[in-house]
């Protein structure tokens, strides 16, 4: 069918309050907004405003009253241990309940913060849902990050409550969460009044008296007294929760998601972008811990009453490169959303697809990559193995929901390889060089979108408003500075090329170098360090450190060296991927003392570089190339 994209959204263009208050109409609400959009209110303007209205009310008791109860809201589907658990919507509203009456009884209410440091387990989802059904504010941490990471997180949101479990499961390995929660409470200055703790059988912990309760107790007690819990009108602006994104300071920001304009476009991008309707099956297969995991595993599907998987396993190793088309085949997936880092992993597995003809893919539709750049090779073997569309799209963990996508439900575009697709309604995106001014079709520039942001994108950070301008909106007056540098072509396309700041992307984690040069830093014998981010066929990006250690120390190098790296994984945590330092004897730097990280990235990706205009001494680059070439890294 030909695409309606154009027509869509040169609607929105020419009418945007009318585009998002149509698009409204598909969530329910308390009372009506005073204003679409109200330009007055916060930092760049506000959706909906005095609208009230309730998230889990529309994920979740909506959809039992209107006849989707017995349909199955939430598969849980663990490939590690082995098991699948399906909900219903009448049954993952009674869990739900049972949860936000324990919150309830321990004092937790609207506008509280509750923090979830939790593995995949359906449970992490139900608290997130139990936390919305009273209005309290969630925030969900990564189950892989360290105790120093959780701590600063304690500190920013200040939570009520932290609700955990004893153990995550990685392939071959259980991850002890207890003691990293322990060590985080006991770092952070702010103290919860309690912790929440899901006992897992693969390893179970000892609970503080008086301090930790039981996951499992407390929410069969309130099943059992048949607690019933209503749902809390809040404000369209009030936060629904904060995720927390690498920081280029090292400090995390606290990005907020408001309750209106979040579900109005989570909603609209379930059918228009995705293509999904109402009843079928939707798979992303990332963490609740990252923005794709809040979006397309909990609330997107649900508020769109879609049947939605909860995956606990990974691409391969699980037990092996056809896990995935096991997971399709099994519950019937129309639609998977995975990172390319997945498909690069199964296809180094399985490079002649071998494992996809055994299983049933015919309800199998389209296949969507996000969350790095997809490279070409990697979408082409996905298209032939599968025989579907490949949707390569981009967003943030800032906007919530696609800036750009070649979107199914509207009728696909041509494919253009390496193109993560066309804006989405909502975003006017430009390219501006660095002065603010826009750029020709097909130049390299700072990828940027004209205020005001489209509902469901942060409105702030987490009582950081200044923080959020001058992150965000001061060095391109007028607009939303993405930090990413790319191009538009002839046809409105958007090439995604790099990142302007020192964020980089390890399969589909944002992580900040910034922070874990914080960490090289505090090495007792380190004086000076970087850490650049470098290709990697698997990962798409790793980080490599570079250390100067102190004058006069004697102690073997490959020794300092093992231990930063294993600083690096306790403080930040093995997602960062964290396992190369080279020891130099000094960094490049610019007359005004800037280290030069993108020269010595080039380098180590073996890119063509050219002799910065400002390097202050030129010989240094000849040493940074010898000590990579010594440990075989750019040859």
């Amino acid at each position: 069918m030909a695409s309606r994209y154009h027509e869509i959204y040169d609607g929105w263009k020419r009418d945007p309050e009318k585009f998002w208050a149509d698009a409204a109409g598909a969530i329910d609400w308390y009372s009506p907004w005073n204003r679409v959009f109200d330009a007055t209110a916060g930092v760049y303007g506000r959706w909906f405003t005095g609208a009230t209205c309730n998230t889990c009310y529309n994920a979740l008791d909506r959809h039992v009253a209107g006849g989707r109860a017995d349909q199955i809201a939430l598969i849980y589907d663990s490939a590690i241990t082995g098991t699948v658990k399906k909900f219903t919507y009448a049954e993952l509203k009674r869990e739900v309940v049972a949860l936000t009456s324990v919150l309830k009884n321990r004092g937790v209410g609207k506008g509280d913060r509750v923090i979830i440091y939790m593995p995949m387990v359906a449970e992490a989802a139900i608290a997130m849902l139990a936390c919305a059904r009273i209005g309290a504010v969630h925030s969900v941490v990564f189950g892989g990050f360290a105790s120093h990471e959780l701590a600063t997180r304690i500190d920013d949101a200040k939570p009520k409550l932290i609700i955990s479990a004893s153990c995550g499961l990685e392939p071959g390995r259980v991850v002890a969460y207890k003691p990293l929660l322990d060590k985080a409470i006991e770092m952070s200055r702010h103290k919860p009044d309690a912790c929440l703790i899901l006992q897992r059988d693969q390893l179970r912990c000892d609970l503080k008296d008086h301090f930790d309760i039981d996951y499992a107790d407390a929410v069969a007690r309130e099943r059992a007294a048949g607690a019933n819990v209503d749902c809390v009108p809040v404000l369209a602006t009030d936060p629904l929760y904060i995720i927390y994104t690498s920081g280029t300071t090292g400090q995390p920001k606290g990005i907020v998601r408001d309750n209106g304009g979040h579900m109005v476009a989570l909603k609209w991008t379930m059918e228009n972008e995705f293509g999904v309707k109402p009843g079928e099956v939707f798979w992303a297969a990332s963490d609740v811990g990252w923005v794709v995991g809040h979006s397309y595993i909990v609330y997107g599907p649900l508020l769109h009453g879609c049947t939605s998987i909860l995956f606990e396993g990974k691409p391969i190793g699980t037990p092996d490169a056809g896990t995935y088309w096991r997971v399709i085949a099994e519950h019937g997936v129309v639609a998977l959303f995975t990172a390319p880092t997945a498909f690069r992993a199964i296809k180094g597995q399985d490079p002649k697809g071998e494992f996809v003809p055994k299983y049933d893919l015919s309800k199998f539709r389209t296949l969507f990559l996000a969350g790095e750049r997809a490279d070409p090779e990697t979408i082409k073997w996905a298209e032939q193995k599968l025989n579907v569309p490949v949707v390569d799209h981009w967003w943030q963990t800032e906007t919530g929901s696609p800036m750009t996508i070649n979107p199914a439900g509207l009728g696909l575009l041509p494919v253009k390889y390496g193109s993560p697709g066309v804006p989405m309604p909502g975003y006017d995106i430009r390219v501006l060089d660095d002065a603010g001014h826009e750029v020709p079709r097909g130049t390299l520039g700072n990828v940027v979108v004209k205020l005001p942001l489209p509902p469901g994108c942060l409105p702030t950070l987490w009582n950081a408003d200044a923080r959020f301008r001058q992150a965000y909106l001061d060095e391109f007056p007028g607009f939303y500075k993405t930090a990413d540098a790319g191009m538009i072509d002839e046809d409105g396309y958007l090439y995604v090329m790099a990142r302007t700041d020192d964020i980089i992307n390890v399969a589909g984690h944002r992580l900040s170098t910034g922070a874990m040069e914080e960490v090289l830093a505090a090495h007792p014998d380190v004086a000076e360090c970087a850490v650049v981010g470098i290709a990697d066929a698997m990962k798409g990006q790793i980080p490599l450190g570079f250390v100067v250690l102190n004058a006069g120390v004697a102690r073997d190098g490959a020794a300092i060296e093992k231990e930063v790296v294993a600083l690096v994984r306790e403080r930040i945590g093995p997602v960062a991927a964290f396992k190369t330092v080279v020891t130099i004897k000094r960094l490049p730097k610019t007359r005004s003392g800037k280290i030069l990280r993108g020269t010595m990235q080039k380098i180590a990706d073996k890119e063509a570089w050219m002799m910065p205009a400002t390097i202050d001494d030129p010989a240094i680059l000849d040493e940074i190339t010898a000590a990579l070439t010594e440990r075989g890294i750019g040859v």
